[in-house]
């Protein structure tokens, strides 16, 4: 099986002087649930090259099982350092699609035209496409076959507007998701703040919050596996 995993290239939290990124544990357990189910596992981004951390999920508040192993795997980190550029994947080469959150992904993969065309051409050849907290965006400009939002009618999560506040930037990201996802046409539900929460829409699968990664990934993987 082989796994596209999309990471943000984009490290400016909006006007702030703070940096952004992708969240580590989103990406790290994740990929360790791939790995561990011996997948072949692509990592690209829409720059190439390294793809930014989020400083933040790098505390020693935020550590797991998984990032404490990445942070021990330094073929792990060779592969993240070195990302293709989303400008030169074919859809056709791979079998399923995630997309690692952090707040980078609401300033470039939302409007990504490379992002975009990929999700659209593996969702409607049936192939698993998810997305965990603030992941979700690179939906919003998604279209389906029949030209209506990919997300409308669809039950999806993300990452919610209670839990954006709690983290105080509610007045600094571009767009608040779950608002997003809602005026999309989405059947947006959601859990209680940092509780795991998922929803696995046919072959769209979203989690709500970091809490939720290893579930998505593994409902990833179930996905494929009852094709």
């Amino acid at each position: 099986m082989k796994i596209l995993m999309v990471l943000t290239s984009h490290d400016q939290l909006g006007d702030t002087s703070q940096k952004t990124g992708f969240w580590l544990e989103e990406f790290a357990s994740p990929y360790y649930v791939f790995k561990d189910a011996l997948a072949d596992i692509t990592l690209a981004s829409p720059l190439g090259g390294k793809p930014p951390i989020d400083p933040k999920s790098e505390a020693a508040d935020f550590q797991t099982e998984a990032t404490q192993r990445f942070n021990k795997d330094t073929a792990g980190q060779e592969l993240l350092a070195n990302t293709l550029k989303l400008s030169d994947i074919v859809a056709e080469d791979y079998d399923a699609l995630f997309y690692p959150g952090g707040h980078g992904p609401l300033w470039d993969l939302v409007d990504d035209v490379d992002s975009i065309a990929l999700i659209e051409t593996m969702y409607a050849s049936r192939k698993a496409v998810a997305a965990v907290c603030h992941a979700p965006s690179v939906l919003l400009k998604a279209k389906a076959v029949n030209g209506s939002s990919l997300v409308k009618g669809k039950s999806v999560t993300g990452f919610s507007n209670s839990e954006e506040e709690a983290v105080q930037l509610t007045d600094i990201v571009p767009f608040l998701l779950e608002n997003e996802l809602i005026a999309k046409g989405a059947n947006y539900s959601k859990s209680d703040d940092w509780q795991p929460y998922i929803i696995a829409d046919g072959h769209l699968i979203t989690g709500q919050n970091p809490a939720s990664s290893e579930s998505v990934a593994k409902a990833l993987l179930a996905y494929k596996a009852a094709k």
